[in-house]
């Protein structure tokens, strides 16, 4: 029987729904969308380029309580708010998956909660 086990870290933002910031079942480890929104105040920070790289860090946060990195990242979906933005958010991806990137998808979609511009979402094959 696999375990399920909550992963949560206030370097990354609360929730702000019933959900967890990632559960690890198993060698996995399925991760809640991140956005921009910065973790010590739970507002979003300003822009695209702002929000994008508050995301990664965020997911980078998440990461590292699981005890893990970007290398573990198997699967990624970007969920953009308009896809005029891609460029510049696949841009700052690129610097933070630099090595053998994750398979993605990215997506347009009407709105995101408070109002972000974009959000991303990982499942992570564990080491462990």
């Amino acid at each position: 029987m696999s375990k399920r086990k909550v992963i949560s870290t206030s370097q990354a933002p609360a929730a702000i729904g019933p959900y967890s910031q990632a559960i690890k079942a198993g060698k996995f480890l399925f991760a809640s969308g991140q956005l921009g929104l910065d973790p010590a105040t739970g507002n979003l920070q300003e822009g695209i380029e702002a929000q994008t790289r508050q995301a990664l860090a965020n997911i980078q946060a998440v990461l590292a309580e699981a005890g893990a990195s970007v290398e573990n990242v198997v699967k990624t979906t970007i969920f953009l708010s308009d896809l005029a933005n891609f460029a510049t958010v696949n841009g700052l991806y690129a610097q933070v998956f630099q090595h053998e990137p994750p398979a993605r998808s990215t997506v347009q979609v009407a709105a995101l909660p408070k109002g972000g511009l974009v959000e991303i979402e990982f499942i992570a094959l564990l080491d462990d």
